[in-house]
């Protein structure tokens, strides 16, 4: 972002600020010190026509770069949330804490993230219409095993389904070719930045094309349903 950022101002094209950014490696965290010693290209960069650029970016990487809100999080104090935190009012009129959510951990104040699911609004509705035409459906205790609902995750038609909607994670799917709720539940856990390089892993694993390895045979009984991939959601 810093080295986009920096491009734009210093009056490089939209096409080669893009191409600089991309070679940076999508690691999770990575600084720009990083990135220069496993992308050759970016060193190479670095040392011709894009020196400035660079050298302006690590003086203001890892600043801040504006107030942002996060989408569903709500603190919680015991008192006025004045008398805890400090508060920003943003242009649009949103009250938020300015300290990050790791600052709220810190001062021990609670953070909860409510989704607003447009998701659990048409299954509500999908409900109500199925009703109208003479069928209950208790959605508390729905089967957990019917193939049907597989078959349609095995394709990739998986739009409207939260989580399992973005382009990437309906590539994965169709190759995944889930069977059981404990797939669905550790390819959610998998399709995050940190865990993501394992998804082949484990897809291979699943269809028998890669050998099931666990590190310590005290970890099969827990890491079986993942085929001995650590991964938590």
């Amino acid at each position: 972002q810093v080295v986009r950022d920096v491009g734009r101002v210093l009056g490089h094209s939209f096409g080669e600020i893009d191409k600089l950014a991309k070679m940076i490696p999508t690691t999770l965290n990575i600084t720009l010190d990083e990135a220069l010693k496993q992308s050759p290209e970016l060193l190479t960069a670095s040392k011709g026509q894009y020196k400035e650029l660079l050298d302006y970016s690590k003086v203001l990487e890892g600043m801040n770069r504006h107030a942002s809100i996060h989408a569903a999080g709500v603190v919680i104090a015991p008192g006025e949330l004045t008398d805890y935190v400090p508060l920003y009012k943003s242009s649009q009129g949103d009250i938020t804490s300015q300290y990050d959510m790791k600052g709220l951990d810190d001062l021990g104040l609670l953070k909860l993230d409510f989704l607003g699911l447009r998701n659990l609004t048409v299954i509500d509705n999908a409900i109500k219409l199925i009703e109208q035409n003479g069928k209950k459906i208790d959605i508390e205790n729905i089967p957990l095993d019917d193939q049907d609902v597989y078959k349609l995750f095995t394709k990739g038609l998986t739009i409207g389904v939260f989580q399992f909607e973005s382009s990437g994670m309906r590539e994965f799917l169709k190759k995944l070719k889930p069977t059981a709720i404990e797939d669905l539940i550790a390819m959610n856990a998998l399709y995050r930045p940190g865990p993501m390089n394992n998804i082949d892993d484990f897809i291979k694993r699943k269809h028998g094309k890669k050998q099931i390895q666990y590190f310590h045979p005290s970890m099969e009984n827990i890491l079986q349903e993942t085929y001995g991939i650590i991964v938590y959601q």
